[in-house]
């Protein structure tokens, strides 16, 4: 078992198909006429996609937080002076309403309470600041589905004891499009923009759609369980996976995923 499972090598095997949409969520940033001054990077991972959206908006200052050492470890050769990253938990950061932007990139979806959440984000930002926010939407997915259905065969009952397998945090914390929409809309932001958006990843093979998961949400079974019983939760998942999806060379990997955007109305 490993506290901290994140891998960056593992994560960045597909890291042109990942940082699309945090383009796409860049895409829908408005700098205005004052620039970005203090700037939050929510979830930043690896830190380099923080320090390309530090640069493309010439942030006067901006902050990565993450909760993964391994990750953070990374991070810091990224690090200069006016962008900095630092451990935190992205469920309950806010400020004093200070900011002019808050992104959070594929990472939202791991903490629970998302009208809550996004609540302490808004309250972070000044008036005229921007939240831009990314979470994928595929639990319903094969590779979603197939690890909850191994998971919870009687093969890995004993292995992960009585508390049973980790829930999939997509499928428990991510709400759907038009319940963001009403979030973003109560918390009183103006032109609240969420969309549904498939990205159509070509893949070599449909077995590295394994090699995708490996850096994400099978991480949560490789914390709980130990080194051999992993192994073997791996190997069944692969082989069940193609089961459902087949062998094919390439595969099309459709992936979901929700983009939104608002800004606080100025003073």
């Amino acid at each position: 078992m490993r506290q901290d499972a994140w891998d960056p090598d593992q994560y960045h095997r597909f890291a042109a198909e990942r940082s699309q949409p945090f383009f796409d969520l860049l895409d829908l940033v408005q700098p205005g006429p004052d620039g970005i001054r203090l700037a939050a990077d929510l979830g930043c991972g690896s830190g380099e996609l923080t320090a390309l959206a530090a640069e493309r908006f010439g942030v006067a200052e901006m902050v990565g937080v993450d909760s993964s050492p391994a990750m953070l470890a990374e991070a810091a050769a990224h690090a200069r002076p006016g962008l900095t990253f630092t451990a935190g938990d992205i469920g309950q950061w806010t400020s004093a309403g200070d900011h002019d932007l808050v992104l959070a990139n594929a990472s939202l979806q791991w903490v629970p309470d998302h009208p809550a959440v996004l609540a302490r984000w808004v309250a972070a930002l000044r008036p005229g600041g921007q939240l831009a926010v990314q979470v994928p939407a595929n639990h319903d997915a094969p590779s979603h589905t197939v690890a909850w259905e191994v998971a919870t065969s009687p093969e890995f009952a004993a292995a992960l004891g009585p508390a049973g397998p980790p829930p999939d945090p997509v499928a428990a914390n991510v709400l759907r499009p038009e319940e963001y929409s009403a979030v973003l809309h109560e918390l009183g932001l103006d032109r609240p923009h969420v969309r549904l958006q498939v990205y159509p990843h070509v893949l070599p093979s449909s077995r590295d759609v394994v090699e995708w998961v490996k850096g994400t949400t099978l991480t949560r079974f490789q914390r709980v369980l130990p080194a051999d019983a992993y192994a073997e939760f791996l190997a069944r998942y692969e082989a069940r996976l193609l089961e459902v999806i087949g062998h094919h060379q390439p595969y099309l990997f459709p992936f979901k995923r929700i983009l939104m955007w608002g800004q606080v109305r100025a003073a």
